[in-house]
């Protein structure tokens, strides 16, 4: 597992208050028991852990802890080819 997926997870572990060996990638925010509000605030958590800006009509796509690194990836990878800390897809 790569840095940026043990960095979510342990940030939705926290969130949730659970550790972080019990979360995978497969893991879904419904097993989580995550709602609208705690994808709010893990999103505030991963934006200022990553310096990257999450667009809001990308959260309700996100389904599972896989969904959160792969669109991670995606913002850092934008963010280091323009140099900038917004990106859009």
């Amino acid at each position: 597992m790569n840095e940026i997926a043990q960095r979510c997870i342990a940030i939705i572990a926290k969130a949730k208050n659970i550790p972080a060996d019990s979360i995978t990638l497969d893991t879904t925010f419904e097993e989580l028991n995550i709602d609208s509000l705690d994808k709010i605030n893990i999103s505030f958590e991963v934006e200022e852990a990553f310096d990257i800006a999450i667009p809001d009509n990308a959260l309700g796509s996100l389904k599972s802890v896989g969904d959160v690194v792969r669109g991670v990836e995606q913002l850092v990878a934008a963010k280091e080819t323009s140099g900038s800390t917004t990106a859009t897809s």
